[in-house]
């Protein structure tokens, strides 16, 4: 039998790969592959070494650090950064047991004893409610629902704690491995001043929002409003938060297609191709993290406001229908306002974000100029599209 009739021969998934690495080889001067398959395609190793080297670029970090300081404060997410003296690649760390975590416990606790408060009240103007007016009893429905994102933030954000450390440090160890392979650190522009923006803004809408229903409908005293000034600002902090996230990703992908034509100018386009596909890899699986980390809370996030927005639409509505519209229907629509505002928001830079990282980036790979690098080069573009 010919040993080299290759009609029985066994297919090989990893064909074009080992092919890549035979002209890489080649094309090198026979420098040793294994080099080039750890120490130049996954990109630089990041060791405990690199600490200090991890904090002096991580400006997602500097960035956005005071929104991180304000969830302390408010003792939403409590992760905690450790000293830039430590020798750890972990910058973000999330404990039980820690300053952060314990401080949240005490705000927490403290904050419980005015929402039992006010929703025993809220409860009790409910049950004795019968006689009221439809949207007095809406009014209650709304602003009970309201109170139920306080009890579940040890579920749905503290529990979430660790993958949210885990997330924060990939973002660290992926700026420095970009700036590694591509010369150029990742530029946010205006993130700083953005951050800070929103994190007053979250709180001055709260207030305003508050405030608004104290004086549009008669039984919702001032005393009230201190137990849902922190919850509205917390929503509003989460939703501030998704939009730094989203916007992030599509800042750091941008800056990777924009020096991806450049790579392929440069020496070995080949190599540097495959360092950017690794890259774009680590963009995407971190885009995955934002989900885990972050999917329940979001989840429960979403379902409250689909359902405030539904009760307070129906509301205004119907009294609209029976009654005709007043001033006082105008603290219903303020709230589906707000509502929809938010969820808008959530929607919209989710979508742009997986579309900045796939579609965008997919399309300035579509533009590369195949007819002008070399084989190697153009099998490993293949790669992007089939790996």
């Amino acid at each position: 039998m010919n040993r080299h009739d290759h009609r029985y021969s066994i297919y090989n998934p990893k064909r074009n790969e080992a092919m890549w690495k035979r002209e890489l080889f080649v094309n090198n001067e026979g420098k040793d592959i294994k080099d080039f398959q750890i120490k130049d395609i996954y990109g630089p190793e990041i060791t405990d070494k690199d600490g200090a080297l991890l904090d002096k670029h991580d400006s997602f970090y500097l960035n956005t650090k005071s929104l991180l300081v304000l969830f302390q404060i408010m003792g939403v997410m409590p992760i905690m950064r450790v000293p830039k003296s430590a020798q750890t690649t972990r910058r973000t760390t999330y404990n039980w047991i820690s300053k952060a975590t314990l401080w949240a416990y005490l705000v927490w606790g403290l904050e419980c004893i005015i929402v039992v408060k006010v929703g025993q009240e809220r409860l009790a103007n409910f049950q004795i409610g019968s006689n009221k007016r439809f949207d007095e009893v809406i009014y209650n429905i709304i602003f009970l629902s309201i109170l139920i994102p306080h009890f579940l933030l040890p579920i749905a954000s503290w529990r979430h704690g660790p993958q949210v450390a885990i997330f924060k440090n990939m973002w660290t160890h992926y700026q420095l491995k970009y700036l590694k392979i591509t010369g150029k650190p990742i530029v946010f522009p205006n993130l700083y001043i953005l951050t800070w923006g929103l994190c007053i803004f979250s709180w001055v809408l709260s207030f305003a929002v508050v405030l608004s229903q104290h004086y549009l409908q008669d039984d919702f005293e001032l005393w009230h409003s201190f137990a849902y000034y922190h919850i509205i600002a917390m929503l509003d902090g989460f939703c501030s938060l998704w939009y730094i996230n989203c916007n992030a990703f599509g800042t750091a992908s941008r800056g990777l297609a924009i020096n991806l034509h450049k790579a392929l100018e440069a020496e070995h386009p080949a190599l540097k191709l495959a360092q950017y596909r690794h890259l774009w890899v680590d963009l995407s699986h971190m885009m995955q993290q934002l989900g885990r980390a972050y999917s329940n809370m979001y989840g429960i996030y979403c379902m409250v406001i689909f359902f405030t927005t539904t009760i307070s639409l129906y509301g205004a509505l119907s009294e609209i229908l029976e009654h005709g519209l007043s001033y006082k229907e105008m603290g219903l629509f303020v709230i589906v306002a707000y509502c929809m505002t938010l969820l808008f928001i959530i929607c919209n830079e989710a979508y742009h974000a997986s579309r900045k990282v796939g579609h965008e980036f997919q399309d300035r790979l579509l533009n590369v100029n195949l007819g002008a690098i070399d084989r190697s080069t153009q099998r490993k573009w293949k790669c992007f599209w089939w790996p």
